[in-house]
């Protein structure tokens, strides 16, 4: 049924579901903002209806901050996502506390610390794995369920596309408690790429189908993030425990980019990428970890990717030709293949109805689903879209899924972790949540469930906040989410420590080795006052563990353009990537108080000249006018004289 306009869809939903509407609706890319908006703002009107959203990831144009980022950002935003972007009312009411009373919002995962100062969004957080989303929502008894489809082109059917990964667990999970099968909107979306398979479904399976006007305005794209130093190093050593004919699973953000331009370094251009990791990490590449689980010549079989989440990441790698191991349902098949004894009915089934890449959702760049759309043409037929629970577990046809998933490597990225393995991915101390476990406690168990997989937990061996630097390897932590006891791998920028079914002072060695020099000492002290430490134990040497000697290895291959910025592509233009890295030289010399005056002081005396007439029009900062903006004008001007190397 397709109702005539936005209003008498949700004059009907209203009316299917009473006074109150439980509503169920995908994460990311696949909420119907505009439909969503309209049922929030009817309920916000209205404080005798009800209205409960379940769901996660609320996704949303980032908010322009005073000063130089809001002029750096508020151009930027206008023409990537668009002046009239349908952002989520309820995300922007939330986020001040500002939800009515009758507006509920529950969300599992949430957008990386953008909600820590929200005590509607902590309070009504529910943290869950992802394969247990739909059995939770089910018990919420849903009487709602909207979300954004694909139309199949010249066809009548539908495709959740992006966001198959709950959908039909969901109804599922419903029908099995004997629950009454909610009300399914759809809205279609003429940009969304349409892709066929278990995702695709006939337009009767929705009892409301809406449809977006063409254009439409441009789907969700995530900014590109730069990669740093540090990033890089970890993705390279990271790249060294991928086997080749094995199983791939990433993350999304700066350090699954670098994952990933290692592994097509390591594929296209071999030579290059043996020489920065000698630079990085002598003899790493014959090392006995590296020979036994891992490898760093070219992708002969290909790797096969079975991840919750595509993106950015695995187009490139497909793309490099580094993604093409196929899989089909049949586990004879499968079992002939990994025992090299395929036939040629096997490989041309494989050439036929194989898959290189199975995920639960998408989300990324513009280029991301431009790739996409092309992946519903013959050429890319080997990605299937489909449930979460088919992805992050192996219940279900677990003999076959064994066979699919053949040395495994499961990537994620924590905030921190303890010396003695236990991890920090999803919350601070006090329990507030940064964004939630998602599937990553999944993929853990997982590697430890399956006989030939391995979990690496990737993460920046420090961070900064109020001009403080901490390490981030600690010896004890008020919140974990992954329990020692499944520790694996952990990879910082300076190296990779090896603890699946280590000793407590083998996994302690093993951290403090690839922990920054600075906080090694501290380390050592609480290791010993836990009595965790051999009396004689021989502790690694991590004096060279710094961020300038890092800094000094790479950078012959960052001159080089071997390891840019932007290795999956940019969505800033030449002239902002220079004012980025300008702005990130700034932020790290104002963080403190102390830093901030000497800055200013320096920046007032050096005055606003610059070289780069063109970034200081872009920051509108060419003629600058009064105090504040001389001394924004003067900021800039030394931040772009120092990274342009004329310092």
């Amino acid at each position: 049924m397709q109702p005539d306009t936005l209003d008498d869809a949700v004059a009907r939903i209203y009316a299917h579901a009473g006074q109150r509407v439980v509503l169920a609706t995908p994460l990311g890319l696949g909420k119907p903002h505009r439909l969503l908006n309209a049922l929030y703002a009817r309920a916000r009107d209205d404080a005798t209806l009800g209205l409960h959203i379940m769901t996660a990831l609320s996704l949303g144009p980032p908010a322009p901050g005073p000063g130089l980022e809001g002029r750096f950002l508020r151009p930027f935003l206008a023409r990537h996502f668009g002046e009239d972007f349908p952002a989520l009312d309820y995300v922007r009411d939330r986020a001040r506390d500002a939800l009515p009373a009758n507006v509920e919002v529950e969300e599992f995962y949430m957008q990386s610390g953008g909600l820590l100062g929200s005590t509607q969004a902590q309070s009504e957080y529910a943290s869950l794995n992802y394969t247990h989303v739909a059995r939770d929502v089910a018990a919420r008894a849903p009487n709602v369920v909207v979300q954004k489809v694909a139309r199949e082109p010249g066809g009548t059917r539908l495709s959740l596309s992006c966001n198959p990964d709950l959908t039909f667990d969901l109804l599922d999970a419903i029908a099995a408690r004997g629950g009454a099968r909610p009300l399914m909107v759809a809205e279609i979306d003429p940009g969304l790429p349409w892709i066929d398979g278990p995702c695709a479904v006939d337009a009767d399976f929705f009892d409301l189908v809406l449809a977006l006007p063409d254009p439409a305005p441009p789907l969700f794209a995530l900014p590109r993030q730069p990669v740093s130093d540090t990033d890089y190093a970890i993705g390279l050593y990271a790249s060294t425990l991928v086997r080749d004919g094995g199983t791939l699973q990433i993350g999304i953000g700066a350090l699954a980019d670098a994952l990933a331009h290692a592994l097509v370094l390591r594929h296209t251009r071999n030579a290059d990428y043996r020489a920065v990791l000698e630079a990085l990490a002598p003899g790493l590449a014959d090392s006995a970890l590296v020979r036994g689980i891992g490898g760093v010549d070219p992708f002969e079989q290909g790797l096969f990717g079975a991840s919750e989440m595509v993106n950015d990441g695995f187009r490139v790698l497909a793309e490099a030709g580094v993604l093409r191991r196929r899989v089909v349902d049949d586990i004879r098949v499968m079992r002939r293949i990994n025992r090299g004894e395929a036939n040629h009915e096997d490989r041309l089934l494989l050439e036929r109805e194989g898959r290189w890449l199975d995920g639960a959702f998408y989300l990324g760049s513009r280029d991301l689903y431009d790739w996409l759309r092309r992946c519903g043409e013959r050429e890319c037929s080997g990605l299937r879209m489909t449930r979460v629970t088919e992805i992050n577990q192996l219940y279900g046809d677990e003999a076959l899924e064994r066979e699919q998933r053949v040395h495994a490597r499961f990537f994620n990225t924590c905030m921190l972790m303890t010396a003695l393995g236990a991890a920090t991915s999803d919350a601070l101390e006090d329990g507030r949540v940064v964004s939630g476990v998602g599937g990553q406690y999944n993929f853990v168990a997982m590697a430890h469930a399956l006989e030939d997989a391995r979990s690496v937990l990737m993460f920046r061996a420090t961070r900064t906040s109020g001009g403080r630097t901490e390490s981030s390897v600690r010896w004890n932590y008020g919140h974990t989410t992954i329990p020692r006891h499944l520790r694996d791998i952990a990879v910082t920028e300076y190296g990779i420590a090896d603890l699946r079914g280590a000793r407590d002072a083998d996994c302690v060695e093993a951290m403090l080795a690839i922990a920054d020099a600075r906080f090694g000492e501290a380390l050592v002290a609480e290791a010993r006052k836990a009595r965790k430490l051999r009396a004689r134990a021989r502790l690694p040497d991590i004096r060279g563990n710094t961020p300038e000697r890092l800094a000094a290895r790479l950078r012959p291959f960052r001159d080089a353009g071997l390891l840019p910025d932007y290795p999956v592509g940019s969505d800033f233009t030449p002239v902002e990537q220079r004012l980025l890295r300008a702005l990130a030289w700034l932020r790290a010399r104002t963080a403190g108080r102390s830093d901030r005056l000497r800055t200013a002081w320096r920046a007032w005396r050096r005055g606003p000249a610059s070289d780069d007439a063109e970034a200081m029009a872009r920051m509108g900062l060419e003629r600058p006018a009064g105090l504040r903006e001389r001394l924004d004008a003067s900021l800039v001007a030394l931040a772009l004289e120092a990274v342009s190397g004329n310092e």
